[in-house]
């Protein structure tokens, strides 16, 4: 038997893979024979597809308003470590 050469699969193709997958109508079997990929395979690209559903609906919007915010008290903490710095170096220092 010999080895199949790895494939690389564009997401469009996994996309419309998975979601044939997601409708239900074909096997895992049915469809691995179609499109030409192991079941597993399938079922891989479905969980990632389900999983990644969020993101699409506002769930990386979620994540990107509390980046947002990190960045914001980061900032904030820069700028009273540069005032402390600023206000150490101009304070005469005991001999």
């Amino acid at each position: 038997m010999t080895r199949r050469k790895r494939r690389n699969h564009s997401s469009a193709f996994k996309a419309k893979v998975a979601l044939a997958a997601l409708k239900g109508e074909h096997t895992l079997a049915e469809l691995a024979e179609q499109f030409d990929v192991h079941p597993n395979q399938i079922q891989d690209w479905k969980r990632r597809l389900v999983e990644g559903a969020d993101d699409v609906f506002g769930g990386h919007a979620v994540k990107a308003d509390q980046s947002e915010r990190e960045v914001e008290k980061l900032h904030c903490r820069h700028r009273r470590y540069k005032s402390i710095n600023h206000h150490n170096r101009l304070s005469p220092r005991p001999a």
